[in-house]
């Protein structure tokens, strides 16, 4: 009868280590799975930080030509002043104030004098646009009109440009700095 007793317990208690191998089993397996979710989340988290890094560079790129921009747009106020500043001293009395390479045009008969040295005035003005030689060393050939408003013109567009430049600079990085 003891051996029956005894053969009972040992029965028992090899169901319950079954029981607690099946529950065993599923723990483990859950473990497995959420060891591949964790890899697969570090595995992208890796991609993360090598599209961050990517941003970053891109970051710091535009910032580099944000700052050029800047400074463009800097000299290019600098100018504006300095044409407002000409455009209100008045007329220009030197002969050698006008370019050279300015194409004679016939003087319009009424208000000469007023055109002429609003003409010189951006002669001037273009000049010192374009980085041209000092007016010394020009030979004097005071014609109004010519090529000054155009030179102006694009003085006036290229700012315009490195105005809209430096917005999609901006526009860039505002996207870089969301997408990181």
């Amino acid at each position: 009868m003891t051996g029956m007793i005894l053969d009972g317990v040992l029965m028992l208690l090899l169901v319950a280590a079954l029981g607690y191998g099946v529950r065993l089993e599923k723990k483990l397996t859950a473990l497995r799975a959420g060891q591949q979710a964790f890899a697969s989340a570090v595995t992208e988290l890796n991609a993360a930080a090598g599209r961050a890094e990517a941003a970053l560079a891109s970051l710091r790129a535009s910032g580099q030509e944000t700052d050029l921009l800047h400074d463009r747009i800097i000299k290019a106020r600098e100018v504006k002043a300095q044409l407002e500043a000409l455009i209100a001293r008045g007329p220009v009395t030197s002969v050698e104030a006008a370019p050279a390479r300015v194409k004679p045009q016939p003087a319009p008969v009424q208000s000469a004098p007023v055109e002429d040295e609003r003409a010189l005035r951006m002669a001037a003005l273009a000049e010192r646009i374009q980085g041209m030689a000092p007016a010394a060393a020009r030979a004097p050939a005071p014609v109004p009109g010519g090529n000054n408003v155009a030179a102006i013109l694009g003085a006036l567009t290229a700012n315009q440009s490195a105005k809209q430049s430096l917005n999609r600079a901006r526009r860039s990085l505002d996207e870089d700095l969301f997408a990181a």
